[in-house]
């Protein structure tokens, strides 16, 4: 049986930031958050703490998924701006592909490089470039591009990473 509840946006936003995969519902979120299971819930039984996992590992447990199975469209909501947006999915990116990621750093443009391991290496490479650091990650790319250049970056990267055109396609369009 489900029951409605109102909420305010502040907490609806908290349990939306701790979604981990797209499709999951708020009660799953929340029976992790506090570490009950459906069981616990239906049986009354002790709840039990499970201590939450430290970034390391964290990083480790997402490296070698796939960005649709923890990236969720409420976090994209959550950035303000295309820039934003476009570095959280890198971030996404680079989390779930960290030991591939260098592959990216061949990407570029006809007269720049787009990505780099040092702000200094995409400011050398052109003019107006605004380099911005990924978050969470040890690389950087040029933020002065159209939103339609960001998109074709997105497609390239998910690209190298392994995804399918369809699936590069998709993590395009979050963007």
């Amino acid at each position: 049986m489900t029951k409605r509840i109102e909420i305010d946006d502040e907490l609806y936003r908290y349990i939306a930031s701790h979604t981990q995969h797209i499709g999951e519902s708020a009660s799953a979120i929340l029976r992790r958050l506090l570490g009950l299971s459906a069981a616990e819930v239906a049986t009354g039984q002790p709840v039990i703490a499970i201590p939450e996992a430290t970034d390391e590992e964290t990083r480790a447990g997402i490296t070698g998924r796939s960005i649709f199975d923890v990236m969720t469209r409420a976090d994209l909501a959550g950035q303000r701006s295309i820039v934003a947006r476009f570095l959280y999915i890198l971030s996404m990116l680079y989390k779930c592909h960290a030991n591939q990621f260098d592959s990216v750093l061949h990407i570029s443009g006809r007269d720049r490089q787009y990505f780099a391991k040092t702000e200094a290496e995409l400011e050398a490479s052109g003019t107006s470039t605004n380099p911005k650091q990924i978050p969470d990650a040890p690389y950087f790319v040029v933020t002065n591009n159209n939103t339609t250049r960001k998109k074709s970056m997105l497609t390239q990267v998910a690209q190298e990473l392994g995804y399918s055109q369809e699936q590069a396609e998709k993590i395009r369009d979050f963007l």
